[in-house]
């Protein structure tokens, strides 16, 4: 009976010889890759800039008195909890709503379509999307557009009177003529500082009006000769039109007359007019505006988890939608034929039964946004760095910037490895309870 226990054994060994045999080159990398860094790193954070003094642990409580490294794990923290929300609801809401469209296949490509791209990519392009100025920033140039159609810009920020001028300022960023005007006089109304390029379209050579009985004339035009030789307050042959300038005829505090300037720079006012003061209102110098600074100290941070969103909605929504191709449709039906709306039956009955899958992304997207890094450096100006930091980012500039500190950089990869444990404990754990079922 001794004969086939040793047969069995012998076959037992060899068995796990070989498995070793076949493992041995995997536990090497993972030894070499992972065990030995994580390692060193964790003895290297004992250890100050140079790594020839033990420091115990001043690298972990510099870790907290640090600005810069506290930002980083404010920004930090915003991430894991904005960045996988958002991203995983809006790949459930394209997964639910492209089963209920014809072309919801080629809506799936198009938004999966992003992962396609490297960080590194999304990164310059985003740079472009948020742009400051509206000619080149996508984001701006839809917010500009937006708003303009609300409150349009004045052709004429820089406008304001000259030396000597008839227009003195008032409150609020108006000019007003300094006395009353009276029918049947021409008023004159220069300006300068407007650049001939920024005069709007079908703007004309300024012209000088007739007086005509009862009614208030004049010219608001640019009063300004190229190279020289005009006359101030005096409307030259060769001088521009300020077309569109709005002016008001403003008597007892009321604006008793409105009118804009002709493309020649004329204007002509009613009796109502006589005895009023000529203002032009405030509105005619409103800077134009240039949309929002979104790569600014305070939308730093937003903006760059815009970006990460664009890129991982998609993955995020391929998996939940693979999810609900094994949600049974009798399930669905059953509640519809009960009396449940659709949004009952996607609260009530959808989403319980992909909560397995949303812990899936979820999990996998907060590991990822914790050592998010290269679209935060690619993205952020150097100027707004420190605002957008984050701790992969810090680990690097803390390590390899210009003063180079390997000891607390050791410490914030300790500390970030510690942060993503137990994220990465539950997910094993989750994993093995799935796979007993």
């Amino acid at each position: 009976m001794a004969a086939p226990d040793v047969s069995r054994a012998g076959e037992v060994r060899r068995r796990r010889l070989i498995a070793a045999a076949f493992l041995l080159p995997a536990l090497v990398l993972l030894g070499a890759l992972v065990v030995h860094p994580i390692g060193y790193s964790l003895y290297r954070s004992f250890f100050d800039r140079s790594g020839d003094t033990f420091v115990g642990g001043a690298n972990y409580t510099e870790i907290l008195r640090d600005d810069t490294i506290r930002t980083a794990l404010r920004n930090t923290a915003l991430w894991v909890v904005l960045a996988p929300t958002t991203a995983t609801a809006l790949g459930l809401i394209f997964a639910v709503l492209t089963e209920r469209v014809r072309w919801g296949t080629a809506f799936k490509l198009l938004v999966f379509m992003p992962m396609a791209i490297s960080m590194l990519a999304a990164g310059i392009i985003f740079r472009l999307v948020y742009d400051q100025d509206p000619d080149r920033g996508v984001a701006n140039a839809v917010w500009v557009g937006v708003h303009d159609t609300f409150a349009e810009s004045s052709a004429f920020p820089k406008a304001r009177p000259g030396r000597d001028s008839p227009l003195v300022a008032v409150a609020g960023g108006a000019f007003e003529t300094r006395d009353p005007v009276r029918a049947g006089t021409v008023v004159p109304v220069p300006l300068v500082g407007v650049a001939p390029d920024a005069l709007p379209d079908g703007t004309r050579t300024a012209k000088a009006p007739a007086a005509e009985p009862g009614k208030v004339t004049g010219t608001v035009w640019q009063d300004f000769t190229r190279g020289g030789g005009g006359r101030t307050n005096t409307v030259d042959p060769t001088e521009s039109a300020l077309k569109g300038m709005r002016i008001e005829a403003i008597k007892d505090g009321r604006v008793v007359e409105r009118t804009t300037a002709r493309p020649d720079g004329t204007f002509t006012l009613s009796a109502k007019a006589d005895g009023a003061r000529l203002r032009l209102p405030a509105s005619n110098f409103r800077e134009a505006y240039s949309g929002v600074e979104w790569l600014g100290p305070t939308l730093v941070t937003p903006a760059v988890i815009g970006a990460y969103v664009w890129m991982w909605a998609g993955f995020a929504m391929v998996l939940i939608g693979a999810g609900l191709a094994s949600v049974p449709r009798e399930l669905l039906e059953a509640a519809r034929v009960d009396g449940a709306n659709e949004w009952q039956v996607f609260r009530r009955i959808t989403v319980p039964l992909l909560a397995p899958v949303l812990a899936v992304v979820l999990v996998t997207l907060v590991i990822n946004v914790m050592k998010i890094f290269d679209l935060v450096f690619v993205i952020a100006p150097g100027a707004v760095q420190d605002d957008a930091n984050v701790l992969a980012l810090q680990l690097y500039r803390t390590s390899f910037g210009t003063d180079a500190d390997q000891g607390l950089g050791s410490a914030i990869a300790v500390l970030l490895l510690v942060l993503v444990l137990p994220v990465m404990l539950y997910n094993i754990r989750r994993m093995r309870r799935e796979a007993r079922r």
